[in-house]
């Protein structure tokens, strides 16, 4: 039997978070929960159990109604923990009831929601931790999780995780899928993509682009309804389609993504250098796991404006082709699900 496929085919339900369909503009964990479960579904019988309204082509899907007030259960790092939802519990208890019911051999598990944990329990199940440890419910939920069952996006969250008490088994750090690309001229324009939340340090890049000589782009979604960046100087575009987001990256002169929070992946991050653009970030979170650092991008020290417009110019002197390469070899999905299958068979007692 080959390495990619090591043991046979499985039942898997993937859990999405009830509060957002999938994907969806709220982050990149609603976009990976996609590539896994089409890629997973090309061998295995997949179930994605998520919110109405999400779209994960060729994949069955079980969805329940979004949750009233949906908004005020959203994670808003920073902020205060959200808010309890009654109907985030019922959305929830809805997707577990049918879930046992299909009696699947093994739940991939994705919702950043104590309900989530709590509900799955007794369940064969596999969690992935795609954010911090922010929030003091999920917290206490995780710690009662065999390690095991515990999954980290990066070897630096993992560290925030155990920092906080919760053991973690196992990093299964996500992938991103290759796009193929026109070869169209790069234009002087430093990217800052995803949402426009505080923590992505969305006016830290468009000045570090200014200082750089680069004009800012800004594509993405609000999130944080209390938060107007001052975008002055900049471009700013309306979320896009991911296959468009990553034609816009491959014309792009430079991705920055000045975190100012421990960021636990960073899938733009990733989806840029697949398509060809060298990342300039905060040196910050699992970042340093995800850029190649001279080869695919520089980082700078956090929350350094001046540190960052240097990395932006240093990135403009990166051969391209060799950024793309270094992502392939280190960030593509395929590898990715393969892990994904092994520690789901390892769960599922296969």
């Amino acid at each position: 039997m080959s390495a990619r496929h090591p043991r046979r085919s499985l039942d898997i339900a993937i859990v999405a978070s009830p509060v957002t369909s999938v994907p969806a503009a709220a982050g990149g964990a609603q976009a990976f929960i996609v590539d896994l479960a089409r890629s997973l579904a090309r061998t295995h019988r997949v179930t994605v159990y998520c919110a109405e309204g999400s779209r994960v082509p060729g994949v069955r899907l079980v969805t329940v109604p979004v949750p009233a007030e949906a908004s005020r259960a959203l994670v808003l790092p920073g902020g205060p923990p959200p808010a309890s939802i009654p109907g985030v519990r019922e959305a929830f208890e809805m997707m577990f009831l049918e879930l046992r019911r299909q009696s699947h051999d093994v739940v991939s598990q994705h919702a950043f929601d104590a309900e989530a944990f709590e509900l799955s329990a007794d369940l064969p199940v596999l969690h992935t931790l795609h954010l911090p440890p922010l929030i003091p419910a999920v917290v206490d939920a995780a710690r009662l999780v065999e390690p095991h069952r515990l999954a980290a996006v990066s070897q630096a969250s993992r560290n925030d995780w155990e920092r906080a008490g919760v053991r973690v088994g196992q990093i299964l750090p996500n992938g991103v899928p290759e796009l193929t690309l026109d070869h169209d001229e790069v234009q002087a324009v430093g990217l800052i993509a995803g949402r426009l939340s505080p923590e992505k340090g969305v006016e830290d890049g468009v000045a570090a682009a200014i200082q750089a000589g680069l004009q800012p782009l800004v594509v993405g979604a609000p999130y944080d309804p209390s938060y107007t960046p001052d975008l002055q100087g900049a471009d700013r575009v309306g979320p896009l389609d991911r296959s468009e987001l990553r034609r816009l990256m491959g014309r792009c002169a430079v991705t920055l993504v000045p975190a100012r929070w421990e960021e636990p992946f960073g899938l733009v991050a990733a989806e840029a250098q697949m398509a060809g653009c060298p990342v300039a970030g905060y040196r910050r979170g699992a970042l340093p796991e995800v850029v190649e650092e001279g080869v695919s991008g520089f980082l700078a020290p956090p929350d350094s404006i001046e540190d960052l417009s240097h990395a932006a110019r240093a990135c403009r002197t990166l051969d391209r082709r060799a950024v793309r390469r270094s992502a392939q070899r280190r960030l593509a999905l395929a590898p990715c699900v393969s892990r994904y299958e092994r520690a789901l068979a390892e769960v599922a007692g296969r």
